[in-house]
Order: C-alpha cells, then structure tokens, then sequence
C-alpha cells in the first residue's frame, strides 16, 4: 500500500442524523477512488462500513467504522458513524481522532434531532466542519431552507459553496461558487461536466460568490488587504482564506450532493484535500499534565486508541492515532496506565472489515493492531520512560439502566466476563454488581443502546439473558425516640445461652439525652451513607464490658437489613443502658441475637421512616417543548428547581424520586421526537410519602411471610 507523508493524509468524520446518508458516502468515496469496484447499499447489505450482523438487521449504522479513500495524492481516512444518540459514544470517540468532520444534512428535512445533539462534541473540540447537504435528488428536497435552518442552528459561518441548480428528481446540475463554474453530472453520476454559468444564475451565482470572497477575507488581515485592493480574491487566496475561517470555527463550508447517485463526492474530496487541515496543522494534543505533543514526524513515537472491538473470531482489535513520530510493524512500546510493554506485531489500515497489512504509518496517520494484552480504548502507548499519558476522551455518564440475569444460571460467571469484554470496546456501557441490591446492573445511551447488547450476548455470544426492573436502595430510619429490651434464652441441655440487652435508639439528629451516665461513646459511618452512634451507659456491671462488641455486632446485622423493608439503617444513636449476664450460659452470640432483636423491637416504635434516593436531573429541551417536558416531570413526583439557557436549549433543572426515572430516556425521546437530552445525578436521601412507603413494607412482609412458610 502507498505510503503518505503526513502532510498528505487527512482525516475525516462522517456524522449527522440517521438516514442522512453517511454510509453511502463513505462508499461512494471509495468508488470514486477507484478502491472498490461496485457500489454497496445499505438495502442491499453490502457497504463496506455497515458490516456487522446487527447492522444488516437494523438497517442503520451501531459501531463508527474506519475505511480510507485516495484521492489526487491525498490520503483520507473516514471514519463512518451512527446517527442515533444510543451509541454516542462511538461518535465521540471518533470526533476526537478526526481533524474534519463533515456533518450530512438530508435535504428533505434540514438540520435533524441526530445533528443537534452531536454538535455540542463537534463544538467542545472546535473541529473544522464541513456541512454537506445530502439527497439533492429528492422529490421534496429544499436547499434554501436547509441553509436556514443550519444557519438558525449553527450561526453566520455557515457558508455556501455551492449551489444546486435543478434540486429534486431531475437532480444533475451544481453551480460552485469557489472555481465559478457548473458541474454537470451524466445520468449515473460520476466525472461531471465543466460548463460556463447559465446566463439565468450568473447574477445569484456572482452575489454568492462575492459572499463568499467577503467571507474568506475577514478571517486574515493581509487577506482583507488584497480584497481592499482587488476588489476579488484569487482560487488560492480563497483557499487560504477558509482554511483560517476553518480552523477559526467561524467558516463552515457547504457542499451538494446526491451521495446515492454519486454526484458531488469528488468534488468535495478535493476540498479535502486542497484545504481541510491535517493533523500537523491542528492544535497539538495535550497530556493529563497538560503538556503538548507536536504532531512532527520528527518526535517520538506516540499512539492513542480511540476505540477497541472484540471480533468473535479475530480477537481484540485496537484502533489507535499517531500522534507523533513513525511506527513500523514490530515496534515496542509502553503503556503507562497499565505499566506494560506492547508488541504492535502487525500494522493495519482498516477498511470496514477488510485488513490492509502494512510496514509503517506516520504521524496523523490512523490504523489498527491485533490483541494488544494490555491496552484499550483511552490508552497511550509511546516509548519507555517518556511517562506521556494522553488526555482521555470524556464519555458521558450513563442515562439508562437495567438489571441483567442469565437465564441459564450456569452462565453467571461467564456473563461477568463477557459484559466486562463489551465495556472495554464501548466505555459508555457500563457493568456494576450492586452488593446491597444483589443484581448486576447494566448502565447505558439509552434503550436501544441496551437492546442492541443483548443482541450481542445472545447472537454472538450464544447467551440467553433477561433485562429486569432495577431495585431502589432505599434507606431506613427513625423519627422519635424508642426503649426496648429483648432476653435471649436458650437450654438443650449441656452450656446453655443467655443474655438481656435494655436498649434506647433515637435519631443523630436530636439532643444527646441527659438520662445516662455515658460511659464510652462509638462513632461508626455506615458503607451505605449515614452513621450510627454506639454508647455505653451500663453501670453496676449489669453486663460485662467483653460483652458489648457483640451487641454492637448485633446492631450492625440489623442495620444492614433493616426492620421495615430490609433496607440499610442509617443516622441512629443507641444506649445501651441495662441488662443481665448468666455466670456461665453468658456467651457473645447470646448478646449478639439480644442486641439485634433489641434493636428491631425498638426500630418498630420509633416512627421508623423510609426514605428514597432523588437525582438531580437537568434536562435540555427545545423551547417549544418545554411545557410536555415540565408536565412529564411533574407528573413524576418531580421539584422544579430552576431554568436556564444554552444555545439553542432550555434547560430545565429538577429534583426527581430515582425510582420514577424507570424509563425516562423513552420517554423523553418520545415526547420530543429525540429533541431533547438529560444527564443525572444523585443528590440526596428524602422521605417517602406515606402510601408508597405502606406498599412497600407490606411488600416486605409478605416476602418474609413467604420465607418462613
């Protein structure tokens, strides 16, 4: 395979809406190139991005796939990603590695819910955009109102290139406003005709190239010089010009297509090539500390995975950047995070499922290795001793989850090790065993994202799983002060087991009471959040000090699962102030189950309360949409507590009950038509009204009813 310098390799991502036409794009790209011989569909499932079996099956892109086209001694790596919000991740990932991003616009409906959400990621990276307006050849294709409505969304750098002349079915015709020429596509697309403006948009075609001139000289001020002078710019000078305004994120070029029909494509690969920035001319990437790393092939040899995929019969591919330096086949490098060495036996430039073997790939370049041991996605591989750790890709946290059983419970173990494989390919789906629930939960984008795991572990991985309801960690405690006394007594013959406990709880948050001599005092924070406040008030020697341990025990067991609804037991204070000992049937387990069955009798008087986990939850939402959203929320037990903007948003600020976030993400996607996004946190523990609290604890007591039966 040819090798490329580092000024002649570019780097885009292909993102927008689903079914903007990203992946025919890419394979119209590599057509033209010549690298493939016939053109894939998506219909057909034959592209060669969208090759997985789940893809086949969906019709729509799950994984961002790398694949490369070349062009007039330019090298362009495209990376193809999904349109949904569910695998963001993917995106993400991608945006980061890439130094262009050509979002798609389908030229029927205009800036989509899939294009608003990605570019806040396209903006915090302040990536060079490209926007192409996609499906020309639409019956009801509208490029005018496109234009506004990125322009609506995106601002005054929108700017136009080009210009359909003739958009819907009759679709063949371009006018381009940088080389001032039309472009003429033959029936079946492919290499167009130049031919000079129709006399009928020579005046349009002037005053938008005049735009545009306008444009390109306001980013530089030895430009707007010329332009002073001229009154015009040359090709050049025009190039130049939009390069600044791209790397400035204040020019967005805009490009026609009919990616279907393979109208357009080469035309804006030569924008590619000819002013899309390489890596070298990016900002450098930053380490965790903060410092830079050029991108020159002079310096050492730095790598950055951006992405790793488990294939059933490929093993671990790792996908990575050069960041520095040159890699050849069979160099070794080190991974500070894991602190081990990596063999990168074999170099690949991917081009969706296919291996391209080759010796080496230099700076700014992307490629892929196999079963790198130690290695996986946000990791940095570079030469021993250097210490350089790349700034890692911030995956946003999880706004969807479920619990996971294996139907088979012979496969728990192997669930764990397979769920734990699927992390490390896709960050934003996350594994945790909750010990105080007892259930694995899987978190993730959403339901689809979920779904499309479950796909995976029963159709690659042969595994038959079950999603269910997440418990709620509710927390148990008390409201007003309780006595109890409990005495346990037990002979069957031989050492027999006894011991009386007296016993006051109350909660942390009142008065220490003044009714005993507090003799020692034991603070202990709880695992599950709050404390427990241990004193001992015994006088006389009622019970031996040896003694007090196990009733302490006692408390804890109890505390673990609480009295109410099994619950964990938090911010109590205990006095443990009488009892009675045996001389010889006194034993630790006696004052241990005395303890314990002390406290539970005293929890039950004590105006035991349960409360519930509440999220804070900021939901950004369209203004139109505001009102179902704020309804939406009300309804699910939600306090309103306050409103913001942000772009094009309305953010609205909530305090929700966890439990009434149970299928959210759907929701909110349904009643604003994908519109809108959230993210939450936990912020606090609150009480329970009364009637969820009695369904709840006669909940628990007919499980244990049923237990003891």
């Amino acid at each position: 395979m040819k090798t490329f310098d580092d000024k002649h390799i570019k780097n885009i991502v292909l993102i927008g809406a689903a079914k903007s036409g990203k992946t025919t794009l890419a394979e119209t790209m590599m057509f033209e190139a010549g690298l493939i011989n016939r053109r894939g569909t998506v219909e057909e499932k034959n592209t060669v991005s969208d090759y997985h079996e789940i893809e086949h099956e969906r019709g729509n892109s799950v994984y961002a796939t790398s694949m490369h086209t070349e062009w007039r001694d330019y090298k362009i790596n495209i990376i193809d990603t999904p349109g949904l919000d569910d695998f963001i991740g993917e995106v993400i990932s991608s945006i980061r590695v890439c130094d262009t991003a050509v979002m798609l616009l389908n030229a029927q409906h205009g800036v989509e819910v899939g294009s608003e959400i990605v570019w806040e990621y396209i903006d915090q990276y302040s990536k060079p955009t490209i926007f192409a307006i996609n499906q020309l050849d639409h019956e009801y294709a509208n490029f005018n109102k496109c234009i506004e409505d990125a322009k609506r969304h995106f601002g005054n750098a929108i700017t136009v290139m080009q210009y359909p002349v003739n958009q819907g079915a009759g679709f063949n015709s371009i006018i381009d406003l940088l080389k001032m020429v039309m472009y003429r596509f033959p029936e079946k697309g492919g290499k167009p005709e130049k031919l000079p403006i129709p006399d009928e948009e020579k005046e349009r075609a002037s005053q938008m190239h005049n735009e545009l001139v306008e444009k390109a000289a306001e980013n530089d001020d030895k430009l707007m010089e010329l332009y002073f002078e001229k009154g015009n710019l040359d090709e050049d000078e025009l190039r130049k010009g939009l390069k600044i305004g791209m790397m400035k994120h204040q020019v967005f070029p805009v490009f026609c297509l009919s990616a279907k029909k393979n109208m357009g494509s080469g035309r804006m690969m030569g924008f590619i090539d000819n002013v899309a920035p390489s890596a070298t001319e990016m900002p450098p990437e930053e380490t965790q500390d903060g410092k830079e790393i050029p991108c020159s092939i002079s310096g050492p040899p730095v790598l950055f995975v951006f992405k790793t995929l488990v294939e059933p019969h490929l093993g671990k591919l790792s996908f990575f950047k050069v960041l520095s330096g040159e890699i050849t086949a069979g160099s070794e490098l080190w991974n500070e995070t894991t602190d081990t060495s990596e063999r990168l036996a074999n170099l690949f430039i991917m081009d969706g499922k296919n291996r391209n073997p080759v010796d080496k790939l230099k700076t700014g370049d992307i490629g892929c290795t196999l079963k790198l041991k130690n290695t996986f996605t946000n990791h940095t591989l570079a030469p021993k001793g250097s210490a350089i750790v790349v700034k890692p890709i911030d995956f946003p946290s999880s706004r969807y989850h479920v619990a996971i059983v294996a139907k088979n419970k012979s496969d728990d173990e192997k669930l764990s090790t397979v769920l734990h494989e699927i992390h490390t390919e896709d960050p934003t789906l996350e594994v945790e065993y909750s010990r105080e629930l007892k259930q694995v939960l899987l978190h993730g984008q959403g339901e689809l994202h979920l779904a499309v795991t479950k796909w995976r572990l029963e159709h690659i991985y042969k595994m038959q799983v079950e999603f269910i309801k997440p418990k709620i960690s509710y927390r148990e405690t008390i409201l007003k002060p309780s006595i109890a006394s409990y005495r346990h007594k037990k002979q069957s013959g031989g050492a027999g087991q006894f011991g009386e406990v007296h016993m006051r709880i109350e909660p942390v948050s009142h008065a220490v009471t003044k009714d005993y001599q507090i003799r020692g005092t034991e603070t202990h924070q709880l695992p599950w959040g709050g404390v427990l406040e241990f004193n001992n008030c015994i006088v006389g020697g009622a019970i031996d000090t040896r003694f007090l341990p196990s009733i302490l025990k006692g408390v804890m067991e109890k505390m673990t699962e609480g009295p109410l609804t099994g619950s964990p037991v938090r911010d109590v204070r205990v006095y443990v102030f009488d009892g009675k000992m045996h001389p010889v049937d006194s034993n630790d387990i006696s004052f241990k189950i005395a303890g314990m069955m002390s406290f539970k009798e005293a929890f039950h008087n004590a105006q035991p309360q349960l409360l519930e986990p509440i999220n804070d939850i900021e939901v950004h939402v369209p203004e139109d949409l505001m009102g179902d959203v704020m309804s939406d929320l009300q309804s699910r037990r939600s306090i309103i507590m306050g409103m913001d903007s942000s772009g094009h948003y309305q953010i609205i600020k909530a305090r929700t009950p966890l439990s009434e976030l149970d299928g959210y993400s759907t929701t909110l996607r349904s009643i604003t038509q994908g519109r809108a996004k959230f993210k939450t946190s936990f912020a606090e523990y609150a009480v329970v009204p009364p009637d969820v609290q009695k369904k709840l604890r006669d909940e628990y007591r007919k499980t244990e009813i049923e237990a003891v039966a």
